[in-house]
């Protein structure tokens, strides 16, 4: 079994996309497990992941797949948050959802990929929706 934990935010088509990557992994339905990740970085009303609209459609869809589905849930530093539940998990790859960001607001707003990518110990998959965001 590879478990692959996707970290996703509220942005529904970026799911989709990690979603469609991990589906397309070979033999996904009877190998993979996925684990869906959404972290609040302010939750003062106490809501669940499941009103994310993201990872509602990304649950069906692997569902739908045949893939075994998951759903954690937590708040803080995202990159530190998708870090700690991956090796909680001991997951064998994080997937991320990539965005076209300027070398500028890299550096003025971070990235969340990036840092995952230059920090995690394990395999990270990168999937970045087709159409501009």
């Amino acid at each position: 079994m590879y478990h692959v934990l996707l970290a996703v935010d509220e942005t529904e088509s970026r799911a989709m996309a990690q979603v469609n990557a991990v589906v397309d992994l070979p033999e996904a339905s009877s190998e993979v497990q996925a684990t869906l990740l959404y972290c609040f970085t302010d939750n003062p009303s106490g809501g669940s992941a499941l009103q994310v609209g993201g990872i509602r459609r990304a649950k069906e869809v692997l569902d739908d797949a045949g893939i075994e589905t998951d759903i954690v849930e937590s708040s803080g530093d995202p990159a530190d948050v998708i870090l700690d539940v991956a090796e909680e998990r001991d997951v064998d790859c994080v997937c991320v959802g990539g965005r076209r960001r300027s070398p500028a607001g890299k550096a003025l707003f971070g990235s969340v990929s990036q840092s995952v990518i230059l920090n995690a110990d394990r395999p990270v998959l990168v999937a970045r929706a087709k159409h501009a965001e």
